[in-house]
């Protein structure tokens, strides 16, 4: 039986053997592209051939690309762990031809290989066909159909329709008909008893598809139209781990090797036995599944440059990790951190693929331990909660379950199954409602209409000369379009020459002004979509065909360019500093200021960050010529140069050198000519973003004027408030210590009077049948005495709620304490009782069923507060 390893480098082998070249893949995230956040299928970083914004070097090419697909209309992430063939991220084997062989080769080759190559026996093959489209005025695709008749019993091709036979890359662009390769890889019985063709593309999970023939031919444009392409082009695209499924016997794919060493690992952690069951209830299995799925996902995705977090492609990676850490921790009973214990197997699995993971597993790992730290604790306080939640009838609120989903990150299973628990049911359709309307604004918010590109000349590529020119004057506009948003029109135009830099490598994009004839328009921003450097304008031209003169804004550029190149200085600083770990994580750069992200687990002490700045200014001061090269990746890997992890580097590279001693990146940014003209650096900030995640942020040249002057200004003020002392730091030292002085005086003083106020309270106690309570404003405002003053009495008086009205700073505040012998008889909860009453102080508030607290913004509400709180008493 083949390994994995081993059918991957069969198929890299097979295509090279056809004249291919073979490609690395590409990082999982997706940059330049503002129609995806995940690189979903292998041809995304082809997508300029396809488009004609770029010419390959190679018209053959083949690769295993890492794909994710977690969000938009390729969203798998629910289905993941309970069925045999979902994942999130997995491998797509792909062949291309741009513009080179077509339906014949590409057809010969997939059974070529599959057949020759792999062994697959023919009589377990499937190939559908697109049978046409009438409203498209499409025809049925004999071509193709012919072509296969030379390899395969015409009995089994199949014709497929437009959703499962016509591929299109999105709403407008490249697209075409499609041949899918399916293999029935039930046991011979099953197979007698049903004809497989009846199966294909019925979701059956042994009858799959495994590789899809795609063959480019049309563009599908805004209006929904389609106009044939110049050239014809082939995408092809095979599921690895259902191919390894097929060639290794196996009925599921994480019985093959890609997934048993983790499930084994699992199993170990966690005492349970899996046991290989799909069926609803196995919640192990499942459970081992999703983890061993996700951590795939989580893990290439960090090491491809995106950390977890709250907004975009980070949130997408924050929940899929916490969805696997929901799974052990509800059905593998593991209350630890356990999936950084898989990144070593994992890294080292595919170190000879996909060897940045090897190469940054420390960094992961640190990243995904401290994710599920924080998430374990996350998920404990959600617990909390919803001890905490009103529950009517036996029923918990679609709201409530919601809430519980938006906040702290709870599947409505987990909710439904804490629910089940204690007797309770979830309104599953209320929650639904919720959810959907969250989607339907976040849609809303994100949505946009982007018009057909509108071509005025017919070129190829775009040359970039702002490098060394901030002026053009003999540009033409080669494309524009309209993009409608939320926030109104947005104008593009495409120049077949420009001086304008597209945002890219932390550094923001141009702004400037383009002139036709007589006509000036302000280019309030530029970006690079895909191959394309896009301006945005303020309005289109009157005469898009007059020649262009166009001029970036001069100073925003120069002073731009001094933080770009001051971030490299930077960078070679922490490394000399902290340490050779250090690697870039991401950067900010405008004409204001620079900030640089970087991989480093402890925070950077002043001591380092004096001398860090001493090293920077020291190579600002020898005004270091800039030396800037286009060389092969080779070459500048040899050399040392420092290279970006989820960067897509090319064949050749732009190597930016200041000192071959001191700092060499590969960088396609803007730089200074020298050094010296950074003029000054300076560190104004060093936090943490994220778990082994460090930021520094810095000005230079004229914003460091600034910033040294402000400081030197409140320094003269803060000496002028002590009388202009010698020494400063001695007088803020002494006044420091005479603070803490009268502070611990204060204390004494708030406490006599609390334990005096605390005796007074006793002779004021409602003493009723079921229990004895208190319901008064205090004269004091310090949170910390109340709070005592509440707890003490509680405890000399037993059986008792409590109800102190307070007042801090203009601010009313609730405090409520119920005995716990008064909440199991009499039903009392703190928490719910404070919500309620603070609406009379226009506030909001909550707690535990024996302490709760609310803060409101209403002190004249304070008294009705405290009466509807006897009142409320009245009724237990």
């Amino acid at each position: 039986m083949m390994t994995s390893r081993e059918i991957r480098q069969h198929f890299i082998d097979f295509f090279r053997s056809k004249a291919h070249k073979i490609v690395p893949s590409a990082p999982l995230v997706v940059k330049n592209d503002p129609s995806l956040m995940f690189t979903n299928a292998g041809m995304n970083q082809f997508k300029d051939f396809f488009l004609g914004n770029q010419v390959p070097d190679n018209r053959r090419i083949a690769d295993t690309q890492k794909c994710l697909r977690v969000s938009g209309k390729h969203n798998d992430l629910e289905d993941v762990g309970k069925d045999s063939y979902h994942h999130t991220m997995f491998e797509m084997l792909g062949n291309w031809s741009f513009g080179d062989y077509f339906k014949e080769e590409a057809i010969a080759w997939a059974w070529e290989l599959l057949t020759e190559v792999y062994g697959v026996p023919k009589d377990r093959i499937y190939v559908t066909v697109f049978e046409g489209d009438a409203k498209e005025n499409l025809d049925f695709d004999q071509e193709a159909w012919d072509y296969w008749k030379r390899h395969i019993d015409e009995k089994r091709i199949l014709k497929g329709n437009k959703k499962d036979n016509f591929w299109e890359m999105g709403d407008t662009g490249p697209c075409g008909p499609c041949s899918e390769i399916h293999v029935d890889i039930r046991d011979d019985a099953e197979r007698n008893l049903v004809d497989g063709k009846t199966l294909v593309n019925e979701s059956h999970p042994q009858v799959i598809e495994i590789w899809n023939l795609v063959f480019i031919q049309f563009n599908r444009k805004a209006d929904g139209s389609l106009e044939p392409l110049p050239e014809k082009h082939v995408d092809t695209g095979m599921g690895f781990e259902r191919l390894c499924m097929v060639l290794q016997g196996t009925k599921a794919n994480y019985d093959t090797d890609i997934f048993t060493p983790f499930i084994k690992k699992i199993e170990a952690a966690s005492g349970i036995k899996y046991t290989g069951s799909y069926a609803p209830d196995a919640m192990s299995d499942i459970a081992m599944r999703v983890i061993s799925d996700h951590i795939r996902a989580v893990s290439f995705t960090i090491a491809d440059g995106e950390l977890p977090g709250n907004s975009g492609a980070g949130y997408v990676i924050r929940r899929i990790l916490r969805r696997a850490v929901r799974y052990y921790y509800s059905f593998l009973n593991l209350r630890e951190p356990l999936l950084y214990q898989l990144i070593p197997l994992l890294a080292e699995e595919f170190s000879d693929v996909f060897p940045e993971l090897k190469a940054q597993s420390d960094f992961v790992t640190k990243v995904i331990l401290e994710e599920e730290r924080s998430f374990l604790r996350t998920l404990e306080d959600g617990l909390k909660r919803f001890e905490t939640v009103t529950v009517k009838d036996g029923i918990v609120s679609g709201q409530v379950a919601f809430e519980l989903y938006d906040t702290f990150g709870f599947p409505i299973d987990l909710t439904m199954l804490i629910a089940g628990e204690k007797g309770y049911t979830v309104d599953e359709p209320a929650f639904k409602v919720a959810l959907q309307e969250q989607k339907d604004r976040s849609r809303a918010a994100a949505h946009k209409e982007v018009g057909d590109w509108f071509v005025i000349l017919d070129e190829p590529g775009v040359e970039f000369i702002g490098y060394d020119n901030l002026e053009v004057s003999d540009a033409r506009v080669v494309k524009y379009r309209t993009v409608k948003d939320n926030k109104g029109n947005q104008f593009q135009l495409v120049l077949n020459r420009t001086p304008f830099y597209p945002e890219g490598g932390g550094q923001v994009g141009d702004k400037g002004y383009l002139y036709f004839d007589h006509e000036r328009i302000a280019v309030l921003d530029t970006r690079k979509e895909n191959d394309l450097i896009i301006h945005f304008v303020e309005h289109l031209p009157a005469a898009l065909e007059a020649p262009v003169r166009g001029k970036v804004n001069i100073e925003k550029r120069v002073l731009t360019e001094n933080n770009h190149t001051a971030t490299h200085l930077l960078h070679a600083a922490l490394r000399k500093v902290l340490g050779t770990h250090v690697q870039q994580k991401g950067s900010l750069l405008n004409e204001l200021h620079l900030r640089f992200d970087f991989a480093h687990f402890s925070k950077v002490t002043d001591e380092e960050i004096a001398i860090i700045e001493d090293i920077v200014n020291e190579n600002i001061r020898k005004n270091i010529p800039r030396d800037i090269r286009i060389v092969p990746i080779e070459e500048a890997r040899n050399s040392g140069a420092m290279m970006l992890f989820g960067e897509k580097y090319g064949e050749t590279v732009r190597m930016v050198t200041f000192d071959k001693d001191y700092s060499r990146e590969l960088c396609g940014g803007c730089h200074v000519p020298a050094t010296g003209q950074i003029g000054f650096f300076k560190i104004t900030a060093e936090s943490a973003i994220a778990a082994g995640v460090r930021r520094i942020e810095a000005v230079t040249s004229v914003a460091a004027q600034h910033y040294l002057n402000g400081q030197l200004q409140e320094l003269q003020l803060i000496r002028a408030a002590f009388n202009n002392p010698q020494d400063i730091g001695k007088s803020v030292l002494a006044l420091q210590e005479e603070n803490r002085q009268l502070r611990k005086e204060i204390e004494k003083l708030l406490e006599a009077q609390a334990t005096a106020l605390q005796k007074e309270l006793r002779h004021s106690v409602v003493r009723g049948d079921k229990f004895a309570y208190l319901v008064t404003s205090l004269p004091i405002s310090d949170a910390k005495s109340v709070k005592t003053i509440a707890y003490n009495l509680e405890k000399e008086l037993g059986n008792v709620i409590l109800v102190f009205g307070t007042v801090s700073g203009g601010k009313p505040q609730l405090t409520i304490i119920v005995s716990e012998s008064v909440t199991r008889d009499c039903g009392a909860h703190a928490g719910n009782m404070v919500r309620e009453l603070a609406k009379e102080i226009k506030g909001g508030g909550g707690g535990q069923p024996f302490f709760a607290t609310a803060g409101g913004s209403d002190a004249a509400g304070l008294p009705g507060a405290l009466e509807k709180a006897k009142e409320m008493i009245k009724l237990l």
